[in-house]
């Protein structure tokens, strides 16, 4: 049994689970109960162990990252995309407070960054929303060598994997569900091509855009709050995250063609 502490988390949680969850058979957990006044749900367990920190050969991981982009091609996939509400962008609103938490942490250049990133956002085209986990990280994504399960979509054989942790499940647009994913292919192109063929495409430059933006803006967060919570590796991962943006981004054209 799961109980949640925040009403928001409880309600995106029991959506997911009673819309797209279903879609993915296996590789997601099973709602069995939900008692709206405790605020707690039952739902079936799923083996494996969470794929952050674990080790696998190279050839593993990107079989396990191309299972893990099929997975977010069905959770996309499990309704019809809408266009997206009206200023339903960016969430730039944020950035000004979130900066002011993450500033003593850092670096040189950072705020100068993120701010140029906020500019830039309102440029950006509107995306299509579609069903998003919300939190799709590799710490909410199981991995079992040993498991073979019975994938009726189409993917090639091999081992289980599987998301848990549904409670920011919303709808929203697809990159979403990329901006934590994409520290863990940092620096492994094999990674990343894994992913996309599992995804079963290349992202649009519109889509490219607005992740770099949600990414700039998820780091400076999650600084702020790992340095409010003594999360040490909270804000270490933002501090990274801002770090790869800057040294992969800075130069390159924004949508508008000038430099972030």
């Amino acid at each position: 049994m799961k109980v949640h502490q925040n009403e928001r988390f409880h309600n995106r949680e029991v959506r997911g689970l009673r819309t797209w969850a279903p879609a993915l058979g296996a590789a997601a957990p099973r709602l069995v109960a939900v008692d709206e006044a405790l605020r707690a749900v039952v739902i079936t367990a799923l083996p494996g162990r969470p794929l952050h920190g674990a080790v696998l050969a190279p050839e593993q991981e990107t079989m396990a990252f191309h299972r893990i982009g099929a997975l977010a091609r069905r959770i996309h996939q499990a309704s019809p995309p809408r266009p997206a509400p009206a200023d339903s962008g960016p969430a730039v609103a944020k950035a000004g407070p979130h900066l002011a938490g993450a500033r003593p942490h850092l670096l040189p250049g950072d705020e100068e960054f993120v701010r140029d990133v906020v500019r830039q956002a309102k440029d950006l085209p509107p995306l299509e929303w579609v069903e998003t986990h919300g939190d799709f990280q590799l710490r909410n994504i199981l991995h079992d060598p040993d498991t073979r399960a019975a994938y009726d979509h189409g993917e090639d054989s091999g081992s289980f994997v599987a998301v848990i942790d549904l409670e920011r499940s919303e709808p929203g647009p697809a990159v979403r569900d990329l901006v934590r994913l994409s520290d863990a292919w940092h620096g492994r192109p094999d990674l990343l091509a894994g992913f996309l063929a599992g995804y079963g495409r290349p992202l649009t430059p519109a889509e490219q855009a607005r992740l770099v933006t949600d990414t700039a803006l998820d780091a400076v967060s999650a600084i702020a709050y790992g340095a409010a919570h003594a999360d040490p590796e909270l804000v270490e991962r933002g501090r990274r995250t801002l770090a790869r943006l800057r040294a992969e981004h800075h130069d390159s054209p924004s949508p508008t063609g000038e430099p972030w």
